[in-house]
């Protein structure tokens, strides 16, 4: 039975389609490959003679990009984003040579759209699309002159006398790798990954940016699991997931075994709710934005699980019942309704992500006032309005009905605004009931998964027909105009 049950969970992640074709595989091989060995390499020769650097060096001169997150780890799906690390010698700067040079090259590639920097986040970025493809690129400068195509990011002698910023870049490359080194049966954790991965967003708990477990938080995860059951078939390992973090004594750090010697953490590193240690570092742990709120949702989706699965070796059991999508509209009566526009689509996408790398501190904020706030983790559009604009929900504590001054939270989170660089968007805050919600399944059948919000500029005078995912017959992600000409286009969140 045991058996069994390992294979109908494949069968039902076969079913899923969480594991990308042969085709969409090659595709990403050969984004990475172009970044890689044109355009970043063509980049570093052009700033190396735009900083007047010698001859012979400039023809040393070398940069590299290095894949990471989910794709770095093998576990990807046909809709996942890229991320991979851009990598360059002493010389290169962020600032001048990585946001201006290397965006100003990427923006007159035809291969590449929807480009925006963000600039303000703990991890700096740009965020395009490449073939269709969302890749997020973030920048390490190291202190030499050439860096190999795949240069140890373990090695002491390529990380010495970094920025704080390129050491924060480099967290998720050096997680990865040893995570890789780390877990007993690659395909196994591979395997276990995926489903912890699903289980996350179908419950609602994924998004590090809305305040639940990232993708590298679930990654450690998982491996802690692989490592305390090196013989165990999947089936066992997803069982013994749920019972061993429903059960764990937060704030204790989850730590893998690497064979470093491990210290007690300070009350800075473990004032996160989870606090789940790096492997690369004895001192370092992953990024938080977890609040009360979200902690709570997070330990009551570990108890479902382990409720969920305690009768996993008995004939009737189905594994969609682990995996069904949390019933938003019928858990929550009341929602924040979280409204971002812009005058373009440029200005849009920076203004969004800019927003969202400051969604923790409007989610204290909301806690402060309402006690509860559960942060739905997709992105919508209100086709209503002629502007462009992405629109959130957050649902509210159930069965309270206090009044909330969304007008204050809404002032207080824009005077940090003042920081933003270049022209603000708006934000406007209201409180809409769960009736209000936009008339699609996404809100109780989950079909919201791999889907990105989309926006068009709407002429009022043209009769519309709307335009509905290929993946997912039922959800709306955009409209046409009477001549099937469609207008819209999707965020690259």
């Amino acid at each position: 039975m045991e058996e069994e049950r390992s294979v109908s969970l494949l069968q039902f992640m076969g079913n899923e389609r969480l594991v990308p074709s042969a085709e969409e595989e090659e595709k990403r091989r050969n984004i990475v490959q172009k970044l890689r060995q044109v355009i970043v390499l063509s980049w570093i020769k052009k700033v190396a003679w735009q900083r007047g650097i010698p001859k012979r060096q400039i023809a040393a001169a070398s940069a590299t990009i290095l894949p990471y997150g989910s794709y770095g780890l093998g576990v990807h799906g046909p809709e996942s984003d890229i991320d991979a690390l851009c990598v360059g010698p002493y010389f290169a700067t962020m600032a001048d040579d990585f946001f201006i040079v290397l965006q100003n090259m990427l923006k007159s590639r035809p291969e590449v759209s929807e480009i925006h920097s963000v600039k303000d986040a703990k991890v700096p970025l740009m965020r395009f699309k490449f073939d269709g493809v969302s890749v997020d690129l973030p920048y390490a400068q190291l202190k030499v002159l050439n860096i190999p195509q795949n240069v140890d990011v373990l090695n002491p002698y390529f990380m010495r006398n970094i920025d704080d910023t390129s050491w924060k870049s480099l967290s998720g490359v050096r997680a990865n790798k040893c995570i890789l080194q780390l877990v007993p049966d690659l395909k196994n954790f591979q395997s276990m990954l995926r489903c912890v991965k699903l289980w996350a967003k179908r419950r609602g708990v994924y998004g590090n940016l809305f305040g639940y477990m990232g993708g590298v938080h679930l990654a450690i995860l998982a491996a802690y699991i692989c490592q305390k059951h090196p013989n165990a078939s999947l089936n066992a390992l997803i069982t013994n997931f749920f019972h061993t973090f429903a059960c764990w004594p937060w704030p204790t750090p989850v730590m893998l075994h690497d064979g470093m010697s491990r210290t007690a953490a300070n009350a800075t590193e473990t004032r996160s709710f989870i606090p789940i240690q790096l492997p690369c570092s004895p001192y370092e742990y992953c990024h938080s934005n977890i609040t009360r709120s979200t902690f709570y949702r997070i330990r009551t989706e570990f108890l479902r699980g382990l409720t969920m699965t305690r009768d996993v070796l008995k004939p009737d059991f189905d594994w969609g019942s682990v995996f069904e999508p949390f019933p938003y509209s019928k858990k929550y009566a009341r929602f924040v309704k979280i409204y971002l526009s812009a005058p373009n689509l440029d200005d849009l996408g920076d203004w969004v992500g800019w927003v969202k790398s400051r969604f923790r501190c409007l989610l204290t904020m909301l806690e402060e006032v309402q006690g509860f706030c559960d942060p739905y983790p997709t992105e919508y559009v209100d086709m209503e309005k002629t502007e462009p604009n992405v629109v959130f929900y957050w649902a509210l504590q159930p069965g309270k009905n206090n009044f909330v001054d969304v007008d204050l939270v809404e002032q207080e989170f824009m005077n940090i605004s003042n920081g933003y660089q270049g022209s603000p968007g708006k934000m406007e805050l209201s409180i809409v009931l769960a009736s209000q919600l936009p008339k699609n399944p996404q809100f109780d059948n989950g079909s919201w998964k791999n889907t990105r919000a989309c926006w068009k500029i709407l002429d009022k005078e043209k009769s519309k027909i709307p335009v509905y995912s290929q993946h997912f017959p039922h959800y709306t992600v955009g409209y046409a105009a009477a001549n099937d000409d469609a207008e819209y286009l999707c965020t690259g969140g």
